[in-house]
This record gives structure tokens, sequence and C-alpha cells, in this order.
């Protein structure tokens, strides 16, 4: 069975170093853009523009808390990542398998 193809805005997120490592770093708990700015050396502004663009491609969630808003990773758009990543994978090695087996 082959997996949908992830959206073209869930690669484009991912490609951006910064941005996976904001998403590492939402793994371990939800924060907000302050304490995520805290860890890059980069600008909040900048820091702002990564989570909009990991909003719009569903990678992460925000929840308003009082005056500021709280970030967390939603998981489903990797795993269709993973899975579609898998099935590529498991096409490869099955010819692999067939070629050393000589039933190419």
């Amino acid at each position: 069975m082959t997996a949908a193809l992830p959206s073209q805005a869930v690669f484009d997120a991912i490609a951006d170093p910064v941005r996976r490592d904001i998403l590492a770093a939402l793994t371990e708990r939800p924060a907000g853009v302050e304490e995520i700015a805290a860890r890059f050396p980069i600008s909040r502004p900048a820091v702002s523009r990564h989570l909009k663009l990991l909003l719009r491609a569903g990678l992460v969630a925000r929840r308003e808390s009082g005056r500021n808003n709280i970030y967390r990773i939603e998981t489903a758009p990797l795993e269709a990542v993973r899975t579609w990543m898998n099935d590529i994978w498991q096409g490869r090695l099955a010819l692999l398998k067939r070629i050393a087996e000589g039933d190419s």
C-alpha cells in the first residue's frame, strides 16, 4: 500500500534547518515565541516568521495564553512523511532482494 504524498508545504517547512530545530525544541514541550527565540541566534521576529510557516504547514498548533501564543508540535504531517519515506525504501529493498535472488 502506497502512502499519500505529504503536502508540499510540509516539505518546504522541514527543508529549513532552523524550522527543523524549532520542531525538535517543541518535542520537549510546548513553548512561547520568546522561549523558542532564546534558543536561536536569530531575532524574535525571524522565529515568528518560521513559526507562521510551520503553522500554515500544519506542523505546529498555536493556542493563546493571555498575551502569549504557545506553540506545540503536530506530529501527523511528520508521520505522513515517515510513512511515505518508508514506502519508498521498502520498494527499493524489495527490488534489491529480487536482484540478489536473481529474479530481476
